[in-house]
C-alpha cells in the first residue's frame, strides 16, 4: 500500500478517537447536569425533613418500643390483630357465599 493511504487511515483513526472522546465528554456533562438537577430537587424535601420544629408540643409522644414493654402487652396486641384477621377472613367468606348463592339462584 502506498504511504498516503496509511496517512489517511491514521488521520481517520485519530479523528474517530477525538470524536469518541468528545461524544463521551458531552454525554457525561449532560448526565452530570441531570444528576445535579435531581439532587437539587431531592435536597429541598430532605432539608425540610431535617428541620424539626422546636418546642414541647412539636412532637407527639411515641409509644415505647415493643421490646421494652412486658411480654403480655405484645401478646395482647398480637391476639387483637389475629382476631381482626379472622374477622376479615370470615367476612370475605360470607361475601363469597352470598355471591355464589345469588348466582346459583340467578342461573336457575
Amino acid at each position: 500500500m502506498p504511504w498516503w493511504i496509511w496517512l489517511i487511515l491514521s488521520l481517520f483513526m485519530l479523528a474517530m478517537i477525538v470524536a469518541g472522546i468528545a461524544y463521551a465528554a458531552l454525554h457525561g456533562f449532560r448526565a452530570l447536569n441531570g444528576i445535579v438537577q435531581i439532587g437539587s430537587r431531592l435536597g429541598k424535601p430532605l432539608s425540610e425533613l431535617a428541620d424539626v420544629p422546636q418546642g414541647a408540643d412539636a412532637r407527639e409522644p411515641l409509644a415505647p418500643p415493643t421490646f421494652t414493654q412486658p411480654l403480655n402487652s405484645a401478646i395482647s396486641r398480637y391476639d387483637d390483630a389475629q382476631v381482626d384477621v379472622i374477622r376479615r377472613r370470615n367476612a370475605k367468606r360470607e361475601r363469597h357465599a352470598r355471591a355464589w348463592a345469588w348466582w346459583s339462584r340467578f342461573n336457575r
